[in-house]
């Protein structure tokens, strides 16, 4: 298993641009399964998620074609039935959490679908019933089979009609507009996920002639049709990718320019680095981070300790709070981290206190950080990363740090960013891959 050996203390120089949304690309790859004919999708990252779904994909029986770097072509002319119901098939599943979302559009393409529960990074419980009620809203039904420990769904004759989701889960938006576009009469998705890479989805499939409307609100409306037809689509850039190089930049005391980053896109994520101090300036479609000795985190208008939360969107993602905790751990002021979203994935800061930050963990969900102001450098350690988002930020705090550190288990983090050590080496990292 491979490892990063972070030497820290390296300011980070030049310019960079993100790879293309990992979440999105899940998304819009298990679209390609609603029509016979081929999609076009642009600007794919080379990662382990993704490549593992488009592996996934060429299993079922999908023709995959590689035009040039991060464009592929997908034709899912004919599927294998068979696979579908096999061994090898609910394994792969097992392994990937975005493989969730091909129950909805293999359930609208042939009615039927068997499905293992997904793996995915080990953050806390993440429930599938919005998934499992949304397939069931639209008359499709399912059983477990215990032989086999995978859910086996029924739904061939799909019928619109008005849900209201208990959750605004991104997935189970997702699997549920896929099932639901192929189906008879509307749907109506009442407290939908609205996030941007939604309404990329969203516009992929009415470019395939869908007939999707609301897009970017969370009320959506859905007239089905009999068939899709191709198209082509562009992934937009990693909005957590250009959170983290901001926090690299930001903890690193760097000057750097992030290059193309969709800024209408980032929604609350520049306001949010702004809370803790730091200066973002935009320049066209550019973020420049100037270099910083210090940034203060403000506090709440009424004298307050600032709380950062996630929210479903427009509020801030929950990938992003955990490299918001270690840029503020070289801030000056105090910050309440609160994770309410998913009940694992603050555990990582055992280490970061390990590596002399001072942070108090409340309880699984809530942590209380005392900047250093870059009076005291955080000191090397050893680490392993538990999931993509905790690795990333890991990763960050070695960069700061003194010494040499050495962080475990990185297939994790390789799983969302693309090459990530060859890219922030050329820009002045001193990052080495050891397998």
């Amino acid at each position: 298993m491979a490892s990063f050996i972070v030497e820290g203390g390296h300011k980070l120089h030049g310019s960079i641009t993100p790879q293309g949304a990992k979440n999105e690309a899940l998304q819009v790859l298990c679209a390609v399964l609603l029509t016979k004919e081929t999609v076009v999708i642009k600007n794919l990252p080379n990662i382990l998620d993704v490549n593992n779904l488009i592996d996934l994909l060429a299993s079922i029986g999908v023709t995959v074609e590689k035009l040039t770097k991060g464009e592929f072509a997908f034709t899912a002319r004919n599927l294998d039935t068979a696979y579908l119901r096999s061994a090898d098939f609910l394994k792969k599943c097992n392994k990937l959490r975005g493989s969730v979302m091909l129950i909805g559009p293999l359930l609208a393409r042939l009615g039927e679908v068997t499905y293992a529960k997904p793996g995915g990074d080990k953050i806390g419980r993440r429930r599938l019933d919005t998934h499992f009620q949304g397939m069931l809203n639209l008359g499709a039904t399912f059983q477990y089979d215990h032989n086999l420990m995978a859910y086996r769904f029924d739904g061939k004759h799909l019928r619109g009609c008005y849900m209201l989701l208990d959750e605004a889960s991104v997935t189970g938006t997702a699997n549920i507009i896929m099932a639901s576009v192929l189906a008879e009469g509307t749907t109506t998705i009442y407290n939908a996920a609205c996030e941007p890479y939604l309404q990329q989805l969203c516009k992929l499939l009415n470019n395939m002639g869908a007939r999707i409307s609301g897009v970017g609100s969370n009320l959506l409306t859905i007239e089905g049709v009999k068939e899709l037809h191709g198209a082509q689509h562009t992934l937009l850039p990693d909005m957590i990718e250009v959170g983290s190089f901001i926090g690299m930049a930001a903890i690193t005391g760097s000057e750097l320019r992030i290059k193309n980053v969709s800024y209408r896109d980032l929604g609350i994520i520049p306001d949010a680095f702004r809370r803790l101090g730091i200066r973002i300036d935009v320049d066209d479609d550019d973020i420049i981070i100037p270099a910083q000795e210090h940034y203060q985190i403000e506090s709440f208008l009424d004298g307050s300790i600032l709380t950062i939360a996630d929210a479903p969107w427009p509020g801030l993602t929950p990938d992003l709070l955990s490299v918001l905790l270690v840029v503020a751990t070289q801030a000056k002021g105090t910050v309440l981290i609160h994770q309410k979203m998913f009940e694992s994935r603050l555990f990582f800061v055992d280490k970061l206190i390990d590596m002399g930050a001072q942070i108090i963990l409340c309880d699984p969900h809530r942590a209380v950080v005392v900047g250093h102001d870059h009076t005291r450098q955080l000191k090397h350690n050893n680490m392993t990363s538990p999931d993509i988002r905790a690795g990333i930020a890991m990763l960050i705090a070695a960069m700061s740090a003194e010494g040499t550190s050495k962080i475990d288990h990185i297939d994790q983090i390789d799983r969302g960013y693309e090459d990530i050590e060859h890219r922030l080496n050329a820009i002045g990292a001193h990052i080495r891959r050891e397998e």
